[in-house]
């Protein structure tokens, strides 16, 4: 199913900028110049983000930005403000009415779709639907499904993230407290040994029959890394480490 996107802009040559751009990405794109219009065109449509111009005729973005807030049918759609006005007590009005991002004119089509991106993520993840594909390892990370060669590979909410962060991050070296940091969040305080506890416990679910090439490798002194050994099968000992 398309992601939807409602455009309100009044300046043509944005929107015929900002439609070609994400439609290239696979977005469904509506567009309105008008502000009343665009409320109308909500309840119509019931796109999946809104991208809003601060200044438009007869209403402005902030006011649209709060009638959809006010009403519980639209209240929950994710609003991006676009704005000539880079200051920071406006970019706080538009936050403060509920907008979502702001971002300050003159902008690139590409920032702007990593910042819808970006709220899809933070707000709205099943519309960031995707798969994670490495070594014959395939994570669906709508479903928190995970296969290896095809077999269902059962793993906790903590294995799955620090798969899901090696995956995204292939060949990398990451520190037991960048993984800490990325996983369990900053504000959390947990050991150091957890890691290598959730390390052994991906390993062994990894390696479910026992046949399997360990793709998670131990950098002595730095951490971890996943890593494809086309050299051959990679074998762990009981305390995590490469044997």
């Amino acid at each position: 199913m398309e992601t939807s996107i409602l455009i309100v802009e009044d300046e043509a040559a944005i929107v015929t900028m900002l439609r070609y751009n994400l439609e290239r990405e696979g977005f469904r794109v509506y567009s309105t110049g008008d502000g009343e219009e665009a409320i109308t065109m909500v309840k119509e449509y019931k796109p999946d983000i809104i991208v809003l111009d601060w200044m438009l005729p007869s209403m402005t973005g902030i006011e649209v930005c709060k009638h959809l807030r006010w009403n519980n049918d639209t209240k929950n759609i994710p609003i991006i403000i676009l704005s000539a006005r880079g200051e920071e007590g406006d970019r706080i009005r538009g936050l403060d009415v509920g907008a979502d991002d702001y971002m300050v004119k003159p902008f690139s089509p590409g920032e702007l779709i990593s910042r819808i991106r970006a709220v899809f993520r933070r707000i709205r993840p099943s519309l960031t639907e995707q798969k994670l594909e490495f070594a014959g390892i395939v994570m669906d990370i709508s479903t928190h499904k995970v296969t290896r060669d095809g077999t269902e590979v059962h793993l906790s909410p903590t294995e799955f993230g620090l798969l899901r962060y090696l995956m995204e991050h292939p060949g990398r070296v990451f520190s037991r407290e960048q993984l800490l940091d990325a996983v369990w969040g900053h504000d959390i305080y947990v050991e150091l040994r957890t890691v290598d506890v959730h390390i052994r416990r991906l390993r062994k679910a990894l390696n479910y029959d026992g046949k399997q090439p360990d793709l998670v490798r131990t950098v002595r002194s730095a951490g971890y890394a996943l890593e494809e050994n086309p050299g051959g099968k990679n074998y762990v000992n009981s305390d995590g480490e490469d044997a």
